[in-house]
């Protein structure tokens, strides 16, 4: 890991917020972070936070910042899978499967502060309480992460770009609640998301745009009406 330097543990009340410690007291917070070996690191803009090929103990909560989750095969194509922000986690499969290595990087997609933490392994016999809700909460997220891949999933499965973007745009409308939003992709990103090339996604959101499908703005979306063609 390409860290930057190392930082004392964040407060047990910050983490009261975060999803993986839902339902835990300040207390259980502290007992988790000390028995599970939490640590905190910084990490610049594009450095590896984890590669492909390594194993790892721990999951990633990201403090402040965001990451990317992405898939480079062997020739260089990119294939992002998924951004996560403030709060959100990554490699939890793998802190669970310790002996399997991993077949994605995270890469800090801008500075970014990173809490590892790892898993229990029931090596004390009788879970504690919190022990329980740490795997209760451990479960929810990795369901709902396993509900993103397969939202991407059915996003890149439309044959053309403007099908692929029409897809994703509909399911970032459902997910929000309205029809303006910001997504969290650059240009690049979401054209590596979608697993379409650069040229031909910003051609294709033109053409949208003149269509009267969308408006957007860098990463501010508006969609103007349903019809897919």
């Amino acid at each position: 890991m390409d860290e930057i330097r190392k930082k004392d543990t964040i407060s047990a009340e910050r983490l009261k917020h975060v999803a993986l410690f839902r339902g835990m007291s300040a207390q259980e917070i502290e007992t988790a972070l000390i028995k599970l070996g939490s640590f905190e690191k910084e990490y610049p803009k594009d450095s590896v936070v984890l590669r492909a090929g390594e194993k790892t103990e721990c999951i990633g909560i990201v403090l402040e910042g965001s990451v990317t989750i992405e898939n480079i095969d062997i020739w260089g194509n990119r294939t992002i899978l998924s951004l996560v922000g403030g709060d959100g986690f990554f490699a939890e499969t793998y802190a669970i499967l310790k002996d399997e290595k991993l077949l994605i990087n995270v890469n800090a997609n801008e500075q970014s502060r990173i809490l590892f933490i790892k898993t229990p392994d029931g090596s004390d016999g009788s879970p504690d309480m919190w022990e329980y809700h740490f795997m209760l909460n451990l479960m929810k997220i990795s369901a709902k992460k396993n509900l993103g891949l397969s939202g991407r999933a059915l996003n890149i499965s439309a044959k053309t770009v403007r099908g692929r973007v029409m897809s994703y745009l509909n399911s970032v409308s459902i997910k929000t609640g309205v029809r303006e939003f910001d997504i969290p992709f650059d240009r690049q990103q979401m054209a590596d998301y979608l697993n379409v090339e650069r040229t031909a996604l910003s051609k294709e959101l033109g053409k949208m745009k003149a269509d009267g499908l969308i408006d957007y703005r860098k990463n501010h979306f508006s969609m103007l009406k349903q019809d897919i063609e």
